[in-house]
């Protein structure tokens, strides 16, 4: 059964870079080098496969925040969800030195802001300065969480 998923996502992947254009090594791919790819037929039930571009979506887990003013304001360590799966609030280790008295904190999922890397240094801006994360509460797990708002205000997840 895995040494059969495993085939099947093989081709399934090798199928997806042929019809994108892209040889295994990511270059274009020459027509004389292209096979007509022919997957074999799906078993019910099994799992299919989506590839994703490394321009399309990158990790943020341990990724550097800044705020607007350009202040770094720690890294995200942890993403939290609701019950239905939306995202709701980052984790950041917020303040210290070399993670010596810092802090996690839990800040508003949409006070962050994704930064195409071409338009500015950091890819990851906060709506909030230091001066306005600082009376967050810590994030411990386990216990209710506070989280901060882009309008600087304290407020509880529902």
């Amino acid at each position: 059964m895995i040494k059969t998923f495993a085939a099947v996502l093989l081709v399934t992947v090798l199928a997806a870079s042929a019809a994108s254009g892209q040889t295994e090594g990511g270059s274009p791919a020459q027509p004389s080098e292209q096979a007509p790819a022919q997957s074999p037929p799906q078993a019910p039930g099994q799992p299919s496969v989506t590839v994703l571009s490394t321009q399309e979506v990158q990790s943020i887990l341990g990724r550097e925040v800044r705020s607007l003013a350009d202040e770094n304001m720690g890294r995200i360590v942890d993403v939290l969800v609701d019950g239905q799966g939306a995202t709701r609030a980052a984790i950041i280790d917020f303040g210290g030195f070399l993670g010596v008295g810092s802090r996690k904190i839990a800040v508003a999922w949409q006070a962050l802001h994704f930064v195409p890397a071409a338009e500015k240094r950091y890819g990851i801006v906060l709506e909030l300065t230091r001066d306005q994360v600082k009376p967050a509460p810590e994030y411990k797990e386990g216990r209710p969480i506070v989280v901060i708002v882009a309008s600087g205000k304290l407020e509880p997840l529902p």
